[in-house]
């Protein structure tokens, strides 16, 4: 129910979630807020390397594609720009962060060793292979069941694995960066999707199809939980 009230959060104040579900813990069961927000923190540094791993696999499968696309559409002298400005930020952001002494660097050196700590917690922990096994789960379940409604349409129903596995990325960096993908998470999967020859009327539709079944059931399960939480314990 802590998780389900999290989720209902962030729809409405993006990040939130992560601190209710903390304070849920903290008052419901008694875990300290700094503890159950580290594990927390923890969990977040392994979605993070997951969703770095699914984009690697998605950009080696589809990189012909994606090239090809890319190559097709921007200008090979702008390309040049890109990749040279990429270069220089690569440098310069290593130096930046080693030298400066600025309130930005000061905290993003404080986020840099908050994932470091989020790493090492995990290899310290008890039961550290159960954690994994269960963060392995439940990333094949969204895989899966973004798949299953690849079928709600039959322009998406067949499309390659590779393509899957992108469409998915594409639409959890959206809902990670944004309101919940409030409005933006359809038009994501309708761009990309074209890449690949979908229409993207059938694009938009999907991704309508996917977040309101999403949303919906998310705040059905977190207005419930909120009901529940204090009658549940109320003899506590």
């Amino acid at each position: 129910m802590a998780i389900s009230v999290a989720y209902l959060m962030n729809i409405f104040i993006p990040k939130s979630g992560e601190v209710s579900r903390a304070i849920i813990l903290d008052k419901y069961e008694k875990v300290p807020f700094q503890k159950g927000f580290g594990t927390i923190i923890s969990e977040r540094v392994v979605d993070l390397i997951f969703l770095l791993l699914f984009t690697a696999i998605a950009l080696i499968i589809e990189f012909d594609a994606l090239y090809g696309y890319i190559t097709e559409s921007i200008p090979t002298s702008i390309l040049y720009v890109f990749g040279i400005a990429a270069v220089l930020i690569a440098i310069s952001i290593p130096v930046y962060i080693k030298f400066s002494k600025s309130n930005v660097n000061r905290k993003i050196k404080s986020f840099v060793v908050g994932l470091k700590e989020g790493v090492f917690s995990i290899l310290k922990m008890n039961k550290k292979g159960a954690f994994l096994l269960h963060s392995i789960l439940i990333w094949a379940l969204y895989i899966l069941s973004f798949y299953a409604a690849l079928h709600a349409l039959p322009e998406t129903a067949n499309i390659p694995i590779g393509t899957v596995i992108i469409t998915f990325v594409v639409g959890s960096f959206t809902i990670a960066f944004t309101n919940s993908g409030f409005g933006t998470y359809p038009a994501a999967l309708a761009g990309i999707l074209s890449i690949f020859g979908i229409a993207a009327t059938a694009g938009v539709a999907l991704g309508w199809i996917i977040w309101i079944s999403n949303i919906t059931y998310i705040v059905i399960i977190g207005v419930f939980s909120l009901i529940l939480l204090p009658m549940l314990n109320a003899k506590r």
